[in-house]
């Protein structure tokens, strides 16, 4: 049995069996992207949750009637006046103890400019390309804020695209 606890504009919070309280978020997309030296594109943006400003990809929320693809190359323009051939890397569970939401990351090549940068109402961010390795370092030290799906592309990258692959330089 599930009792709705709350309901707002991106989540709700259910009760299942008296017990697991759920988080139903709505679903997400990330891109991430290269440029010719080897940069990866990424965003600052205030993050009220986290109580500061966070490096992240571009990303954002699945809108109703969308499809992955679809948001990813709107959120990719909204937050960077960018466009690119876009291609699925994975999809995953954000947060699977407690949350249904699924992000799908998405790889983008041949960027180009596709129009000014249009952010969502109240929504700030600052486009910044940043070396790969420095900014794991950064990471890893704890001295940059990021979100789970960068770290996940920021691998991606340093892996040289190769998730698996047994030559993939390691950080």
């Amino acid at each position: 049995m599930r009792e709705l606890i709350f309901e707002g504009r991106i989540l709700r919070l259910e009760l299942e069996d008296g017990r697991w309280e759920i988080v139903r978020h709505a679903d997400a997309v990330a891109v991430v992207a290269r440029d010719e030296a080897g940069r990866v594109l990424g965003v600052w943006q205030q993050r009220p949750a986290v109580g500061g400003r966070t490096w992240e990809l571009p990303a954002g929320l699945i809108d109703d009637g969308e499809s992955p693809a679809q948001a990813a190359a709107r959120e990719l323009a909204e937050e960077t006046g960018l466009a690119g051939t876009l291609s699925p890397l994975t999809r995953f569970y954000a947060s699977p103890g407690f949350c249904d939401e699924l992000v799908h990351l998405f790889v983008a090549d041949d960027l180009r400019p596709e129009h000014g940068a249009s952010p969502d109402d109240g929504e700030v961010v600052e486009i910044e390309w940043r070396d790969p390795a420095s900014t794991w370092h950064e990471i890893a030290t704890g001295a940059l804020a990021t979100s789970g799906v960068t770290v996940l592309g920021l691998r991606h990258v340093l892996a040289g695209g190769v998730l698996d692959g047994a030559d993939a330089q390691r950080p």
